[in-house]
Parts: structure tokens; sequence; C-alpha cells
């Protein structure tokens, strides 16, 4: 790891990954109840927007802005700053909720404490690097409209 890159970044999406796999990893990856397939569906539209309204090259696992990055505020972005986070939630929230145990439970909860602790670390990154953020900020949600 390259010296003066701070550790907490690389934790934080490391808990994330071990959360994810220790939901999907004893599966199912496709919920078939209808109820919790259209909150998967939602999920996986949700991410899909993210994705396709975030240039490629803006994306990355770590919570780091690249070089010539540019804030993006459309799209998803317009309601909520991190969709990406909110999609991954809503997905997993699907096929824990189907396939409960309490190890997927509380895998999804720190999913949950994970992602919130990474974004509010990305945001500090973000308020650093796009003097616009804050107002950007103040009509946002983090990952719920109207909620949080």
């Amino acid at each position: 790891m390259p010296q003066n890159r701070p550790v907490k970044p690389f934790v934080l999406v490391a808990v994330q990954l071990a959360c994810m796999s220790a939901i999907l990893m004893p599966g199912p990856w496709v919920a078939t109840q209808a109820g919790f397939f259209a909150l998967e569906l939602v999920g996986v539209l949700l991410g899909t927007w993210a994705v396709m309204t975030m240039n490629v090259k803006n994306l990355a696992v770590l919570p780091e802005v690249k070089s010539g990055a540019r804030l993006v505020t459309h799209g998803p972005y317009r309601w909520i700053r991190h969709p990406m986070y909110a999609a991954m939630l809503l997905v997993t929230l699907a096929l824990v909720s189907e396939a409960f145990s309490y190890g997927r439970g509380t895998c999804w909860l720190i999913l949950l404490a994970d992602l919130v602790a990474k974004l509010s670390y990305e945001e500090t990154v973000l308020r650093k690097a796009f003097p616009d953020y804050d107002r950007y900020r103040l009509r946002t949600w983090r990952l719920i409209p109207w909620v949080f």
C-alpha cells in the first residue's frame, strides 16, 4: 500500500466485501417471492441507472476522488448522493429477507453500518475535492429520499 494513504477506506471496503460475500454465498442470488423480487429489481435498476449516469472513469471501489473526476448531480444523484450504496442495500435486503437467518441478518446490519461509515468518509473527501459539494448536500438525501 502506498505511503500517506489512509487505512480506513481499505478497511471499509474489506468489511463491505466480506458482508456481501456472507450474504450472497449461501444464496439465493435472485429472490423468488414477488415482493422481494420487486425490491431486488428496484435495487438493480437503481444501481444500473447510477452506473450509467456516472462516467465509468469516475467509478472506484475505494471512497476516493480520481484525478479529473467531476461531481455528478443528475440522474439518481439529483435526489440521493449515494445511489449505488442504496441499490446494494436494497438488493441485499431483499435476499436476506427472503432467506432469512440470524447470520445473514447480522451481516446486513453490519453492511448497513459499514456503508453509512463509508459514505460519511467519502463525503469528507468529496467536500475537499468539490467546492460545490456543500450546496449539493443541502438539496439531496444520503440514501433514502425524505428520510436519510
